[in-house]
């Protein structure tokens, strides 16, 4: 099965998330648990451990860190990522989304609409420079990659 069946979001030495962050995380968790594609390709020749994995995403010295096992909790890989390639797309993102937060407390539908789109633009644009970090890694799906996104981006939060 090529799919995450389990996410450890490793946050512990993170500040608290404001309710709006703790809110996306939530639904970004339900989300991928409910519905992901993500496999490990063969590499080098190597066999690759079968999924269904388990997945700890965390932010360690200054990396992003994939730390994946198997079902049964044997390692399966773990990919660096350097966070340089997400900085502007993540800030761009926080900042429409205060936007969008802010909109729907006072602006018509046809305005939240609108912004609401720039913020689909720009989370598309997240999962995609995720897909090519990833490239040869992992596959994984454009729903999965803008769910692991938001995750990403919770981690970013308080990194």
């Amino acid at each position: 099965m090529s799919r995450i069946i389990e996410i450890d979001l490793d946050d512990a030495n993170l500040p608290p998330p404001t309710p709006e962050v703790e809110q996306e995380r939530k639904v970004a968790l339900f989300d991928l648990m409910e519905q992901n594609s993500f496999a490990l390709p063969a590499r080098d020749g190597a066999q690759v451990p079968p999924g269904p994995y388990r997945l700890t995403l965390c932010i360690r010295d200054k990396r992003l860190v994939f730390d994946l096992s198997t079902e049964d909790h044997q390692k399966a890989a773990e990919f660096h990522l350097s966070l340089s390639p997400f900085r502007q797309v993540v800030k761009d993102y926080f900042h429409i989304c205060k936007s969008y937060f802010d909109a729907v407390k006072k602006l018509p539908a046809s305005q939240i609409e609108t912004i609401d789109m720039a913020r689909r633009g720009i989370h598309n644009e997240g999962a995609r420079i995720l897909q090519e970090r990833l490239d040869g890694k992992a596959e994984l799906d454009n729903d999965t990659a803008r769910r692991l996104f938001t995750l990403i981006c919770v981690l970013h939060f308080g990194a």
